[in-house]
């Protein structure tokens, strides 16, 4: 039977109108006992790897954030670690992380360590975590499209102050804020928006050190109504590294991310 029976994901409705979704993909910890065995990691390396995988505290931004809202939007969160899965990453091959272990279901650490051996067969997680979440982001969007005729996806992230060994585009800025884009789906209205929600923060980069956001693929590169940014904050403006507790950057952010919401909702 498996070890982890709640959902491995939540939906938290926002308001009827709202079009924005706020996505939450690698807050979480939490990795089920079967799927720990799998791992190779002894316990103190493993809890070492969850400090500096884990984009810590972005549940509670978002959370804020939505509570700021004139208009509160929907939260679409990821309960379970991303050493689960990555529900971000491509399922094939056009996952450029996969060259480092890093697709789907990871075999590597972000120090290009053994995280699990090199021949796992990624689909039994692909199956039970991959493909139920992929689908229940994809029924949220096809959602929002339907009562509003559009829907935005804001993705929340957050990213060490030093690069990580796993790191492919690690040697370019690192700015307080960066914004990642897709060309089909993140219009230059919504970049603008970001631009001037964050500008209190400090700079606000794009596409360096991460670019690309999260679009559904049932949707990815053919619907323009589905929009999406990935806002990747810079952790040491609002927590101890790594893994460590969360600051009084943390406010100041989620009043940054709500405007945002409130200026692409209207």
């Amino acid at each position: 039977m498996p070890s982890f029976a709640p959902p491995s994901f939540a939906l938290v409705p926002g308001a009827a109108d709202s079009p924005v979704i706020l996505h939450v993909p690698h807050s979480a910890r939490e990795v089920p006992e079967d799927v720990r065995r799998g791992i190779v990691l002894d316990d103190a390396d493993l809890a070492r790897e969850l400090d500096h995988i884990t984009d810590a505290h972005t549940a509670e931004l978002a959370e804020a954030a939505a509570a700021l809202c004139a208009v509160p939007p929907w939260r679409f969160v990821n309960r379970l670690s991303r050493l689960v899965v990555d529900p971000e990453r491509f399922p094939d091959e056009r996952e450029e992380m996969t060259a480092v272990g890093m697709g789907a279901v990871y075999t590597r650490t972000t120090h290009r360590e053994v995280l699990r051996p090199a021949d796992t067969d990624p689909e039994p997680l692909l199956a039970r975590y991959f493909r139920p979440y992929a689908q229940a982001m994809t029924r949220a969007v096809a959602d929002r499209l339907a009562v509003t005729g559009r829907a935005v996806i804001v993705d929340v992230h957050s990213y060490p102050t030093a690069p990580l060994p796993y790191e492919l585009h690690g040697r370019g800025p690192r700015p307080p804020v960066c914004l990642g884009t897709d060309a089909f789906h993140t219009p230059p209205g919504l970049v603008a928006a970001a631009r001037e929600a964050f500008a209190g923060i400090g700079e606000v980069g794009l596409d360096s050190p991460f670019s690309g956001t999260y679009v559904p693929l049932a949707y990815y590169g053919g619907e323009p109504r589905v929009t999406a940014l990935m806002v990747e904050i810079r952790r040491d403006t609002y927590m101890t590294e790594p893994g460590g507790p969360a600051g009084p950057g943390l406010p100041r952010l989620a009043a940054a991310l709500a405007t945002l919401v409130d200026a692409v909702t209207r």
